[in-house]
């Protein structure tokens, strides 16, 4: 090994670690109904993460979004909220049963792994801002994911959308069953891999998001996906 070669590996080694991109989520130990309303008493002084970027890397501020979480020992719970400029949705939304390929509008979207062993393995769960919602059963080894019949699994998840039409803002709460996402018990330090998303527009000027951007314009990327992490309840100061 030549002098540089040795300086550049020493250098490196001496690099701190990359840090994981870590959302909280706050205990409750009380059950609700989805409001969709982070002034809720629920949802009120919960910190967040936010998804600005695009899945390609650049930063996005028009379409900056918070993602704020809270779990109890039955659920967890996703609190999406962001501006948007022109809604695109369908026309004739289901909010009885699930859309198929509802990525194709507007939603937000929540991708919840539990299994460290198999990381291509974890959940995909989405919603429009009309409450329209659609659930994922993915291995990202399989070709396209998403088109093999993985939405004929059914995580028992609840959603609620709300748009503010004034102020030009649509927000999102999921209420996810813990069992749908992760086979062990919920409590305090349990750690779950996430990834965020939002998906805005009709083509060909279409708008894809990301907490974590896997860099290239496919989500399923599980090597890039932060970590949702169990606290105890909020602080009260």
């Amino acid at each position: 090994m030549n002098k540089l070669a040795w300086v550049l590996l020493c250098s490196a080694a001496m690099l701190p670690a990359q840090e994981k991109a870590v959302l909280v989520s706050y205990e409750t130990t009380r059950d609700v109904e989805p409001s969709a309303d982070p002034d809720s008493p629920f949802w009120k002084n919960i910190h967040g993460v936010f998804i600005e970027k695009s899945v390609l890397g650049p930063e996005m501020p028009n379409f900056r979004a918070e993602v704020r979480s809270r779990w109890s020992k039955d659920y967890v719970y996703f609190l999406f909220s962001g501006p948007y400029e022109k809604l695109t949705l369908k026309p004739d939304p289901d909010l009885k049963k699930e859309t198929y390929r509802l990525w194709e509008r507007d939603c937000f979207e929540a991708y919840v792994g539990a299994d460290f062993e198999h990381t291509n393995r974890y959940r995909e769960l989405q919603m429009s801002p009309a409450g329209e919602f659609l659930d994922l059963d993915i291995d990202s080894t399989r070709a396209r994911p998403g088109f093999n019949g993985e939405n004929n699994w059914n995580s028992g998840m609840v959603v609620k959308a709300r748009i503010d039409q004034a102020r030009k803002w649509w927000y999102g709460e999921m209420k996810i069953p813990i069992t749908a996402v992760d086979k062990r018990p919920a409590q305090v330090g349990n750690e779950m891999r996430v990834n965020f998303y939002r998906q805005d527009g009709a083509p060909p000027n279409r708008t894809f998001m990301a907490w974590q951007p896997p860099m290239v314009w496919n989500p399923h990327h599980p090597e890039k996906f932060g970590a949702l992490k169990l606290s105890g309840p909020p602080s009260t100061r």
